[in-house]
């Protein structure tokens, strides 16, 4: 059965929309501030880990049927803990409490009145933005068209008018790059990729895009992972779109207004500067549909997981679980949310990538039992030693063994240590065939 082009294109309108959420937004025109002269060999280091890696990664988890399938490569035990724990954290524990955030922190209580109760509002806002999602993903047989058909299309517009307003009228100074973008840019960019948590969406998001073809009539596999990859060929290319216009405008005003904790201040800074108090409004619109499409997609895809899991749970219970877990994180703050997130995804992305490496690969490693869980070991236990090095915790003697691995300071170490175990593995694999051999 053959896909028809508007049915593909909402289907690829969907999966960019559930990738294009709080940190899309925030992070590429801080990238663009911060980067300044640079700001072309940082975004393509950002490109791999915000665009390249979750494409790929839809397509492994698709050909695998799901991330617990991909996972199981390395061990039963691996599969089950690993995917519990990147459900969580780019679920209630970090990122839906994020999506809901970012909107009422950048685009809302900048523009109240002060003396406002800021706390009081942040929770009636939230708490209008979840009953929204709540009610999108109690029928998520619809989910297809309320997000492929209207909230993508919609968040697409008000992004593209903020940028062509600003190409014509906005105000444009160049800064030199700031510390961290001064050498080695490309490798910086690749690392602020990870703030986007879109390779670990992936993950989720894989096993998503197969059942909405399936309720297309695609099902068999040829067919499913044919339109998995074009879907997400088309939903990676707008999402490269979206974030050099995002991080051009960054780059353009580096030299206009000073560099902050995130780039909510820069976007609000370009915002007003084009629209004055209008912009308000637009800023906290396209925000909140952004941020809401990825929410809903995560809510979605994580009580599809749970529901499967814990089979006496229904889909609708999980639903309701985790929206109303991740209100009440959200109500924490954006900052105190962002600096939790940092030592997690230092912790996850890394095994990730190597993952989604190895399951594009996968027919290289099909007759060595030895090569995922010794890769997937190797680079995970670095990348929390990683993590914690990053935490400044007291480890003495260990942090200077580390210091000694190649691109350890930088983040990363994994890459080597993968490296490493990879040929371990294979070694491990052929020593007991010699032996045989030999006898």
């Amino acid at each position: 059965m053959k896909l028809g082009k508007k049915n593909l294109l909402v289907v690829s309108f969907m999966l960019f929309s559930l990738f294009f959420g709080a940190g899309n937004l925030i992070f590429p025109p801080f990238l663009g501030q911060n980067a300044g002269n640079h700001t072309v060999w940082a975004m393509l280091g950002f490109l791999v880990t915000a665009v390249v890696l979750p494409v790929l990664g839809v397509v492994v988890v698709a050909e695998f049927n799901g991330l617990d399938k991909l996972g199981q490569k390395v061990g039963k035990r691996f599969a089950l803990i690993f995917t519990v724990l990147i459900y969580l954290s780019i679920g209630p524990g970090l990122g839906i409490p994020r999506a809901a955030s970012v909107p009422f922190e950048m685009a809302v209580a900048p523009y109240m009145p002060q003396g406002t109760n800021t706390a009081l509002w942040m929770f009636l806002y939230s708490l209008a933005f979840f009953l929204i999602a709540l009610w999108l993903c109690l029928n998520p047989g619809k989910l297809v068209n309320r997000i492929g058909r209207v909230l993508t299309p919609m968040t697409l517009f008000f992004l593209c008018f903020l940028f062509f307003n600003f190409l014509f009228r906005g105000d444009v100074q160049v800064a030199a790059p700031s510390m961290a973008y001064q050498s080695g840019a490309f490798m910086q960019g690749f690392k602020d990729g990870y703030q986007t948590m879109d390779t670990i969406a992936a993950l989720n998001f894989g096993l998503v895009i197969t059942v909405t073809l399936s309720s297309f009539g695609i099902r068999e596999k040829s067919g499913v992972i044919r339109y998995t990859v074009v879907a997400g060929t088309i939903a990676g290319s707008i999402l490269a779109c979206v974030y050099m216009m995002l991080t051009y405008m960054g780059m353009c005003s580096s030299g206009v207004y000073p560099v902050q904790d995130n780039g909510a201040w820069t976007l609000r800074c370009i915002v007003y500067q084009l629209f004055g108090d209008f912009g308000a409004v637009l800023l906290a619109t396209t925000f909140t549909l952004a941020c809401l499409t990825t929410c809903v997609g995560l809510i979605n895809s994580i009580s599809r997981y749970f529901s499967t899991l814990f089979e006496k749970v229904s889909y609708k219970t999980w639903v309701w679980v985790i929206v109303v877990f991740s209100f009440l994180v959200c109500n924490l703050g954006l900052n105190a949310i962002l600096s939790i997130s940092v030592p997690v995804l230092d912790a996850i992305y890394p095994v990730s990538i190597v993952l989604i490496v190895l399951g594009l690969t996968d027919k290289l490693w099909r007759n060595h039992r030895f090569v995922y869980p010794f890769v997937v070991f190797g680079s995970s236990v670095e990348s929390v030693l990683f993590a914690m090095y990053k935490l400044k915790l007291p480890m003495g003697a260990l942090w200077q063994m580390c210091e000694k691995l190649p691109l350890f300071k930088e983040g990363f170490g994994w890459v080597g240590v993968a490296v490493v175990m990879l040929v371990i593995s294979l070694v491990a694999e052929m020593a007991p065939k010699k032996v045989a051999e030999a006898e």
